[in-house]
């Protein structure tokens, strides 16, 4: 398992370098470039080409790109036009909230995704997979941002059941140890903190999983339902092996290899929806970041982020292939 790891995450390595080229390439392509987005209204040709040879960015392309590779080894992606910190805290900053909305996102889509699609294999034809499929549609075709408004509008404004955004109520004097807001309730034990906290989630994550809760819900049926025709299926009902084994140990199991492939995938696109997600709720994460960058074309921002969720895909493809050789040995060989 560990050479298998090993293996997986020496051929990560080319992926990422691509991926930094392309980004670089990318950004360098865009119409104005870093020095006119820092002068803005004061941009002349004179200062633009100052403020070029002070940047370095009058050098050959390679060369630029060597010492961009060279600093993000070393930690740095250079300061934020915007706010002039380092791009670096900012993240540091942001990322706990991204983090802390797209794991509950998923934890849900999973926990309630995977069961849902094999109930509605289960009862194939019948009224609950009607009603399953039809809300899996529904899902996937009502965008995001449109579902957020409406929920936050029924159950915030409307019924007054939930808060409408934030992570946590302006009069909450919490402690703020990791940057989690329901993590630093625990460590501390202020429980109102992490109630308020887990309470503020709910809206913002149940927006951000209809996505991936439908995708999970589509593929665990369609996956159980290829499963429970194989032949050794029929074998193990043949041989009288109690119906629980038989779900658990033969059609579960074996069901989960796609499965866990389009949790993987999801996974990297929750990034995607979390930008759209945290403008509607005020969520104060990477999204916002990600939003006002590209607004106010803040490069060494835009590039840290990209590249960032460049390596979150690769990452979680890295631990895709390792929930398949835990799920299926087999793979290890492969």
């Amino acid at each position: 398992m560990l050479r298998f790891t090993i293996r997986r995450l020496l051929q990560a390595i080319p992926t990422l370098f691509v991926l930094s080229v392309l980004v670089f390439a990318w950004l360098r392509s865009l119409p104005g470039g870093p020095a006119t987005a820092l002068l803005g209204d004061k941009a002349t040709p004179e200062k633009i080409a100052a403020l070029e040879r002070v940047m370095g960015l009058d050098q050959p392309l390679y060369l630029q790109y060597f010492n961009f590779l060279g600093r993000m080894l070393t930690g740095d992606m250079g300061n934020s036009i915007i706010s002039a910190d380092p791009v670096l805290e900012e993240i540091g900053r942001s990322l706990p909230a991204t983090i802390e909305l797209s794991a509950v996102a998923l934890l849900f889509a999973v926990l309630l995704g995977i069961p849902l699609g094999y109930l509605s294999a289960s009862y194939r034809g019948r009224f609950f997979d009607n009603a399953t499929i039809l809300g899996t549609l529904t899902g996937v075709a009502v965008p995001v941002f449109f579902l957020g408004i409406v929920l936050k509008y029924v159950f915030a404004q409307e019924l007054g059941l939930l808060p409408p955004s934030s992570r946590q109520d302006a009069d909450i004097d919490a402690t703020r140890v990791t940057g989690f807001a329901t993590l630093d309730g625990i460590l501390t034990g202020e429980w109102d903190a992490t109630l308020n906290a887990l309470w503020h989630l709910v809206l913002p994550a149940i927006a951000l999983s209809s996505i991936p809760l439908a995708v999970i819900v589509r593929i665990t049926r369609a996956s159980v339902l290829d499963v429970l025709n194989e032949d050794f299926i029929r074998t193990a009902n043949a041989k009288g092996l109690q119906a629980t084994v038989v779900r658990t140990r033969h059609v579960l199991r074996n069901a989960l290899l796609p499965v866990s492939t389009t949790i993987g995938l999801q996974t990297g696109l929750l990034l995607g929806g979390a930008v759209l997600t945290e403008k509607v709720f005020v969520w104060g994460g990477l999204g916002s970041l990600l939003s006002e960058g590209i607004q106010r074309r803040d490069y060494p921002r835009l590039q840290a982020l990209i590249l960032l969720a460049a390596g979150v895909y690769v990452l979680v493809n890295l631990l895709v292939d390792i929930s398949y050789a835990i799920i299926d040995p087999r793979v290890r060989t492969s």
